[in-house]
């Protein structure tokens, strides 16, 4: 088997939407989202918490809209911010309707959930108006009342039954342009619901393990759910849930897609664990480079293992390598091939400097081949 066969992911073949100009499904790249946790009608607050998204690279934001006030403040918001808002409503249908109005590019509402036939269409007239899609959000945790008493319990066939109504709502009323999530907190049953509506629609699939968690549990959650969903090409867009900052949703999200090659974002460090082997402090050197490395969004990779057992064959495969040597003499990769000795204590700044310059040089030729292109 080749390297690359058993790397190869095939995603499900799904029709494409659009949340805002970003589109989600189909061919498009995987997009990675979070959610406010500002008080939406505070604009301030919450447009600088977007705008912290953003430079994360935050693909797609949501926010709440649980009242008027937050639903209006969109239109203040929406021009301060360059990502497509997504606008969160649960059972209000004017809610949304004027979040479409204020510039919401996403509906994520359930139309089972806000009442009469009319309302679904008051909605669906608003989104058609002003260039909303929509995203149907199914909880566990919220299932429909009939659902729970049929089935027993929240199950994979509840959720994708719930799920499925909710689009046929959607369908009835000649409207298509919109996504499907499928959440549990718990792993076994999300990846069980998600796997089931893949095979029971062509929609694009909103991925996300619901209240995953801290930052470690959560990411290490939303990891295995994810992961094993991505894998078997399952999912269009991803947020990961966790009780921190937004910002980290964000950047687990790339981890995990980077993890995948799925997409490629910014630095990705391959870091040695540390032992006795190890010719320079490794652990607080890899925290120090990745914080001092957040700005560049290039695609690079950038070995730094502490000593010469893997350190040259890491390096074979990666942009830029560092590998531990005796006596403080250290030995530097540059694609792949030996470069030259460093000897030396500020060992980040070298590395800073030696990817800042390699990330010029990319942009750099990017530029130029596009020009070419034109």
């Amino acid at each position: 088997m080749s390297v690359r066969a058993y790397r190869d992911i095939v995603r499900r073949k799904s029709r494409q939407i659009h949340v805002g100009k970003v589109p989600v499904g189909g061919d498009a790249p995987i997009t990675v989202q979070s959610m406010t946790n500002t008080l939406t009608h505070d604009v301030k607050a919450t447009v600088a918490q977007i705008q912290a998204l953003e430079a994360a690279g935050a693909d797609i934001v949501r926010v709440s809209c649980p009242d008027q006030e937050s639903s209006l403040a969109l239109k203040d918001i929406v021009r301060q911010v360059q990502v497509p808002i997504v606008a969160d409503i649960h059972f209000h249908y004017k809610r949304a309707i004027e979040a479409a109005q204020n510039g919401a590019a996403c509906l994520r509402i359930n139309p089972g959930n806000i009442g009469s036939a009319e309302r679904v269409k008051d909605v669906v007239k608003a989104a058609k108006d002003y260039g909303c899609s929509m995203r149907i959000g199914v909880n566990a945790g919220s299932l429909e009342k009939e659902l729970l008493e049929r089935y027993g319990e929240p199950c994979p066939e509840a959720m994708v039954e719930s799920a499925l109504n909710h689009a046929k709502i959607l369908e009835d009323n000649d409207f298509f342009e919109f996504k499907i999530s499928c959440k549990a907190s718990d792993v076994f049953l999300a990846v069980a619901a998600y796997q089931q509506l893949a095979d029971a629609c062509d929609y694009p699939l909103h991925l996300g393990i619901t209240e995953a968690g801290g930052l470690t549990g959560g990411t290490i959650k939303s990891s295995i759910g994810m992961g094993m969903l991505l894998w078997s090409g399952i999912g269009d867009t991803i947020r990961v849930s966790l009780s921190a900052d937004p910002v980290e949703e964000i950047k687990v999200g790339f981890e995990i897609l980077k993890s995948l090659q799925l997409r490629r974002r910014g630095v990705t460090v391959i870091a040695c664990p540390s032992c006795a082997r190890q010719q320079f402090q490794v652990i607080p050197t890899v925290a120090e480079l990745e914080a001092r490395l957040a700005h560049i969004t290039t695609p690079m990779t950038v070995s730094v293992i502490g000593c010469v057992v893997n350190g040259p064959g890491e390096a074979r495969e990666t942009d830029i390598g560092f590998a531990g040597g005796g006596n403080g003499t250290h030995q530097v990769y540059i694609s792949g091939v030996t470069d030259h000795r460093f000897k030396d204590k500020n060992i980040v700044d070298h590395l800073v400097s030696l990817v800042e310059k390699k990330a010029a040089e990319i942009e750099a030729k990017q530029a130029a081949e596009s020009v070419a292109a034109q």
